[in-house]
């Protein structure tokens, strides 16, 4: 065991061993409420009263949970207060050291409370950040239009400012200068390599198994680690454990199916959900030319309620992509057998068990899980490049709660197998295997240093066994609110064992081989993230900077030959800008209107720079630098009928430019120039020195819904790409064709849930 991590061990034994001296004068009263199917509910308010007017107060969380500590010993009412549900209330008697479960399932009312505590209770919107932070939830996703009846996370998730993605296809996002693989996204604590289809309008998350997500474009705490960039988590729903439901759909793009109900009543429940695209079908034929794309996807979970105090959950995902990407669609054909395509699958499975110790106001959960990616390139049954990523994790997380400070800590254990047989598409790196632990553990209190300021600072020890390596990653997260206003603050330090390759010189190449950090050097990035939030009864606005300084990366190496094997070389980088939001909910008209500016360099330090440029390093802007974008989102509600809109801008892209061809011909071994052609070669000019064209679109989307005693049936019309904009999607450089994204394209579909 290294010096370090003993040192880190320490510090969470000597922590733990602080909190336990709290003194034992005081009651806790804490559970977790549901609605009447079994659903957390996020933000429901609980109140401690007693006849003298002195009270207690907190909110549940994401998981339902709720926890009051530090109460006199006493009789008390406990009040639990939570928008369109009836109040509920119980009347407690403490004694001192008493620690008491209190559960509750709330149910609808229709009767509406106060104004006042709706928007109190409001957590999610799309201008309400919090240094990096923002929360969606499935009402949030469904503001935004797509070709579907079934609303997917992904659509939101690009709407949002420093968010840029590779198209309309291709299933890469890059947030705020990172790189896909620097992206760690998580469902149900289980990691997705590649969560993106391969079509951009859906990924594995969609609006129906979504409970919450947490999407943090940076500055992320300690119990995060392993990437550089930014983390996706996404917590599912559970089933409803009173009744069966279920859901079908039927769209140009995609067909689903949903079901849902007890296992044992108001005890076990069970969710599945399907999606299967139809595209041959559906949507080609609607554009009267080919879309060679083809995905799916599987999830599946079950929830039991063990006891008052315990629960445990079990969920699986599997995905499927195929497609032809980055040639024109008139020459693809997802059914040769020749044809080079990508495709690529991932399937996790994994296990969540939650406790409240019984005798100490904690909150532990434990997590295991499995995940893997299997991706390919080339001809479907006979791939000339695949690579193979299998992931083995175990956590457990821990919180003390008090009355001024919460302790998080939590210990982690990662075993990574990565294989790749790349077909020399990287010198230096063809058939492999690599077997990787990752080790740690992480402290991270939360301090209520007043009414209105909350600092959490934490300290993450990330060890790397295989390489000898061990880092100590700071983590600060700080929040002043006063009255309407609200200043958010976050800073870290973060590394990343195992990266990504990919050679973005090719916009239409989407294959990633993982692989341990090919240069021997461990990528680090540093954030720092400010931000103001105003919030003023139904109007949000936010603004929000960040740098983020990045060393040690692994970049192709810039050369006159991209059809031959490609060098790596070093590079450092850099990431700045802002992003303006605002947003209006009404009780008919929700919308949000958002503004990114941003700035990403990178530096590359390879051997060849100062042969080809004459300096040390290269200076310049890689291919996923958009200056400037925006998103202009808007929905109307009228009964059972609704229409929603968004349109999207974005400056153009940087891409290198092609001056001319030439022939070239290698003479090792001598080559017979009179019987030789050579090979054609671009002439390039300075490393992403062009931009593309700006980029811009409208979709639309109207739905309507029947009800009926035993079902509910929506029909929904839209269009994709409303004005037949002709975004550039690829510019092959070798034959100077244009590859554009999606036209125009009409959609229409069907839903029928189930009661």
């Amino acid at each position: 065991m290294s010096n370090t991590l003993r040192r880190g061990l320490t510090v969470v034994f000597l922590a733990f061993v602080g909190i336990q001296m709290t003194s034992a004068q005081y009651a806790t009263v804490r559970g977790f409420v549901t609605d009447d199917g079994g659903q957390a509910l996020f933000g429901v308010n609980i109140v401690v009263q007693n006849d003298e007017g002195a009270f207690f107060g907190a909110a549940s969380d994401a998981e339902g949970f709720y926890i009051i500590p530090r109460i006199d010993p006493g009789t008390y009412t406990v009040i639990w207060r939570y928008i369109g549900f009836e109040e509920q209330s119980r009347q407690i008697t403490f004694s001192g050291g008493e620690i008491q479960n209190l559960n509750v399932q709330m149910r609808v009312s229709a009767q509406q409370l106060d104004e006042l505590v709706v928007e109190s209770e409001r957590e999610s919107g799309a201008a309400r950040t919090d240094a990096g932070l923002q929360r969606v939830t499935a009402q949030d996703i469904e503001l935004i239009p797509a070709p579907d009846v079934s609303a997917d996370l992904v659509n939101y998730i690009t709407a949002m400012p420093g968010v840029v993605s590779s198209g309309d296809r291709g299933g890469q996002l890059f947030i705020r200068g990172g790189e896909p693989t620097q992206n760690l996204v998580l469902i149900d604590g289980m990691q997705v390599f590649q969560p993106f289809h391969i079509l951009g309008f859906y990924s594995a998350f969609p609006a129906d198994i979504v409970r919450s997500s947490d999407i943090y474009a940076g500055g992320f705490g300690a119990q995060y680690g392993g990437r550089l960039s930014s983390v996706l988590d996404v917590d599912t729903r559970n089933g409803n454990n009173r009744f069966y439901r279920g859901a079908v759909t039927a769209a140009p793009f995609v067909s689903s199916l949903m079901m849902e109900g007890p296992l044992v009543k108001e005890r076990s429940s069970f969710i599945v959900s399907g999606r299967h695209s139809v595209i041959e079908q559906g949507a080609a034929r609607l554009v009267d030319q080919p879309l060679p794309y083809r995905f799916g996807d599987l999830f599946g979970k079950i929830h039991t309620r063990i006891g008052e105090s315990s629960q445990v959950s079990f969920s699986v995902l599997a995905t499927t992509d195929q497609g032809v990407v980055g040639v024109n669609e008139e020459r693809a054909d997802i059914n040769s057998a020749t044809q080079d395509q990508v495709k690529w699958q991932n399937l996790a499975f994994g296990g969540r068990y939650v406790f409240l110790p019984t005798n100490l106001p904690m909150f532990a959960e434990i997590k295991i899980s499995r995940s893997g990616l299997e991706q390919g390139f080339g001809p479907v049954d006979a791939p000339s490049r695949t690579t193979s990523t299998q992931q083995l994790d175990f956590s457990t997380d821990l919180t003390y709660y008090a009355s001024r400070v919460d302790v998080q800590w939590g210990m982690f254990l990662t075993s990574y197998r990565l294989s790749n047989a790349l077909n020399g598409q990287f010198q230096g790196l063809n058939e492999s295997t690599q077997n990787v632990t990752e080790v740690g553990l992480y402290l991270e209190p939360l301090i209520r240093v007043s009414e209105a300021l909350e600092v959490r600072a934490g300290l993450r020890l990330h060890a790397f066994p295989s390489n000898t390596l061990s880092f100590l990653e700071p983590r600060f997260r700080a929040a002043y609110t006063k009255g309407v206003h609200r200043i958010s603050a976050a800073a870290g330090v973060y590394h990343q064992e195992i990266t990504g390759l990919n050679d973005r010189r090719d916009a239409g190449d989407v294959f990633t081989a993982w692989t341990v950090t090919p240069l021997g050097l461990v990528p680090e990035a540093k954030h720092a993230i400010l931000g103001y939030q105003l919030t003023t009864g139904k109007l949000d606005f936010s603004l929000e900077g960040f740098v983020k300084d990045m060393t040690d990366l692994s970049i192709p190496e810039w050369t006159s030959f991209p059809r031959f094997t490609v060098r790596l070389q070093p590079a450092d980088g850099d990431a700045y800008g802002y992003d303006v939001r605002a947003g209006f909910t009404g009780d008919r008209f929700t919308g949000f209107l958002t503004y990114g500016y941003s700035k990403v360099t990178y530096y590359a330090r390879g051997r060849s720079i100062a042969i080809w440029y004459g300096a040390d390093r290269e200076e310049f802007s890689p291919p996923h630098d958009r200056t400037h974008q925006m998103s202009a989102v808007t929905s109307f509600n009228l009964g059972n009928f609704s229409i929603s809109a968004r349109w999207q801008y974005g400056s153009g892209t940087p891409f290198s430019r092609s001056l001319g061809f030439d022939t070239f011909i290698l003479m090792k071994p001598e080559q017979d120039l009179t019987q030789e052609s050579g090979l054609l070669r671009v002439l390039y000019g300075q490393p992403y020195d062009g931009r593309l064209p700006s980029y811009h679109r409208l979709d639309i989307s109207a739905d309507q819904k029947f009800e009926t005693r035993h079902a509910d049936v929506t029909l929904q019309a839209g269009l994709i790409n409303a004005y037949d904009r002709d975004n550039l999607f690829y510019m092959d450089l070798f034959t100077r064709g244009r590859v554009n994204q999606l036209p125009v394209i009409p959609s229409f579909g069907l839903k029928v849930e189930i009661k």
